[in-house]
């Protein structure tokens, strides 16, 4: 299995209810995330996912946190999206997404 953090993307638990990421979300690192992200959402119970350390994302990086989105309402959890960096912030309006993700 892939190690997210091998490809430039690192969570983080520090606060309770809190998922932090941070590095690259981009088309070489968005699979690998995505893995790491459900694996921790599955051990944790996390209701914020906080994208302050996230210095680079693409169309990949947003279609990675629509799909954690996505999965966790499928499961009946609602995960909130928090500091979302302004390019995916204006990239998820012009795909018109941006309501989905909160």
């Amino acid at each position: 299995m892939t190690n997210a953090a091998e490809h430039g993307v690192q969570l983080t638990t520090n606060t309770p209810g809190t998922l932090g990421v941070s590095g690259v979300l981009s088309f070489d690192t968005a699979a690998a995330a995505l893995r790491a992200i459900q694996a921790a959402l599955a051990e944790n119970k996390v209701a914020q996912l906080d994208l302050a350390g996230v210095r680079y994302s693409d169309s990949a990086g947003l279609s990675c946190v629509l799909a954690v989105v996505a999965e966790a309402a499928r499961r009946g959890h609602a995960v909130q999206v928090i500091h979302m960096p302004a390019g995916m912030q204006v990239l998820a309006q012009v795909c018109e997404v941006d309501r989905l993700i909160g």
